[in-house]
C-alpha cells in the first residue's frame, strides 16, 4: 500500500562488487560456520580447555568477519590469508583442523586466482569499450 502523502526515497545505486569480494566472502563466510561448529565440538569433547577452544574459535571468527568486511581492500584478502594459515595451523592441536584448513585453504587460493584474473579480464573488456574498441 502506497500512500501518495508519503514521498518515495531516492535509492542509491548498489556498489559494483569485484568477483574476487563476491568468491572470498562466500568462501570465508562457509569457514566461518565450519569453525563455529568445529569449536563447538572440541568444547563438547574436551579435546581442548574451553578458554583455548571458544576463545580460538571466536578470535578467529571475529578476524572472518573483519576480512570480509574489508574484501574490497588487499587488507581484507591479506586477512582471508592469515586466517587460512591460523586455521591450518590449528592442525597442531587437532589434526582434523589439518584437512579442514587444506580443503579451505585449496577453495581460497582458487577463488582468489581466478577471481583476479576474470575481474581483470572485464576491467579490460570494460576499458576497451569506453574507448570504442570492440575486442580489448
Amino acid at each position: 500500500m502506497t500512500d501518495a502523502s508519503v514521498p518515495e526515497r531516492a535509492s542509491r545505486p548498489r556498489r559494483q562488487r569485484s568477483l574476487r569480494e563476491l568468491l572470498g566472502s562466500i568462501v570465508l563466510g562457509f569457514e566461518l560456520l565450519v569453525v563455529f561448529l568445529g569449536a563447538l565440538v572440541l568444547f563438547g569433547l574436551h579435546a581442548l580447555p574451553a578458554a583455548v577452544a571458544l576463545g580460538g574459535g571466536a578470535g578467529l571468527i571475529v578476524l572472518m568477519i573483519l576480512a570480509i568486511a574489508l574484501l574490497r581492500n588487499t587488507v581484507g584478502v591479506v586477512l582471508g590469508w592469515i586466517v587460512q594459515l591460523v586455521l591450518v595451523a590449528a592442525g597442531l592441536l587437532v589434526p582434523a583442523f589439518f584437512i579442514v584448513g587444506a580443503i579451505f585453504t585449496a577453495m581460497w587460493a582458487y577463488c582468489m586466482i581466478a577471481a583476479a584474473r576474470i575481474d581483470r579480464n572485464n576491467q579490460a573488456v570494460a576499458r576497451a569499450a569506453d574507448n570504442g574498441t570492440e575486442n580489448p
